[in-house]
């Protein structure tokens, strides 16, 4: 399938801020699930954007401003085509060993509950056992929108037993990499399909790293492995490593945040139209 992606995030600071500095991992790449057909990322002020890559591959731009601002609006617009490969990722040219995300980090530390867990998953193959454990995650920790923020780590979101895409990520990198599994976090989108395409924020899910098949994708939040819903941007050791847009500004003082995602199939004979030829 085809979707198209409008993602808005706006600042607006109490007093110009003297000079801010952003990292933006808002970039998809392509590999043999997803082809980027066309993507921009602008801004309404004066900065500068440069480009580069992470340690783990991610397209990554840096932006500058260049004299004070008092509101910022960074647009990505784009869209790609994906098709289902059950989850699997291929055809991305991979910096790391898999045994990188083996290591655990603030955020995704497993405390004894996670351990307790993790240990609950029946012996088997790799493959069957992450299955397992997305499923068991699914069924013992409630999605619920506002139950966490962005600085709760693994073990507190799986305290309470609540919490969002985010959350649900986390604890299952947490729980694979107790049954010794390397997983890492994943940052993107989601073409939902109950025809709600206006979004309060953007999709995570994790990947884990099976031998023989490679980085294989799970969703513990929805309970499924990706799918041409779904449009991968960035990856990294948890939610920190692969947040969209993380940065500071100088100055300023209070800083107010808006966001507005819009993600949407784009319709077959709109594709036509783009491309230059008319529906039959």
């Amino acid at each position: 399938m085809r979707i198209r992606i409008d993602h808005s995030t706006r600042y607006t600071y109490a007093r110009a801020a003297r000079f801010i500095v952003q990292t933006l991992r808002l970039t998809p790449r392509s590999c043999e699930g997803q082809q980027v057909r066309d993507w921009r990322i602008e801004t309404d002020v004066d900065a500068r954007l440069r480009r580069s890559d992470d340690a783990f591959g991610n397209i990554v731009h840096s932006l500058y401003t260049e004299r004070p601002t008092d509101a910022l609006t960074i647009r990505v617009t784009g869209e790609v085509s994906t098709i289902d490969t059950g989850g699997v990722v291929r055809g991305l040219s991979e910096r790391l060993s898999p045994l990188v995300f083996l290591r655990e980090t603030p955020l995704t530390r497993a405390d004894a509950a996670i351990v307790d867990f993790a240990r609950t998953v029946p012996d088997g193959a790799t493959l069957a056992r992450l299955h397992a454990l997305m499923g068991a995650l699914h069924q013992d920790v409630a999605f619920e929108v506002g139950a966490t923020s962005a600085t709760h780590t693994a073990a507190e979101a799986f305290g309470q037993k609540r919490g969002v895409c985010q959350d649900h990520a986390q604890i299952f990198i947490a729980a694979a990499r107790v049954l010794g599994v390397p997983a890492r976090y994943v940052s993107g989108h989601l073409s939902r399909q109950d025809g709600q395409h206006d979004q309060d924020a953007a999709h995570a899910w994790a990947e884990a790293w099976v031998q023989d098949l490679g980085w294989v994708g799970f969703d513990p939040a929805n309970g499924v492995c990706p799918t041409e819903h779904y449009v991968r941007v960035a990856v990294g050791l948890d939610a920190l490593g692969a947040t969209p847009i993380r940065g500071t500004s100088y100055g300023g003082g209070q800083e107010r945040l808006t966001v507005a995602l819009h993600v949407r199939p784009v319709q077959q004979n709109q594709q036509q139209l783009q491309s230059g030829g008319w529906p039959r």
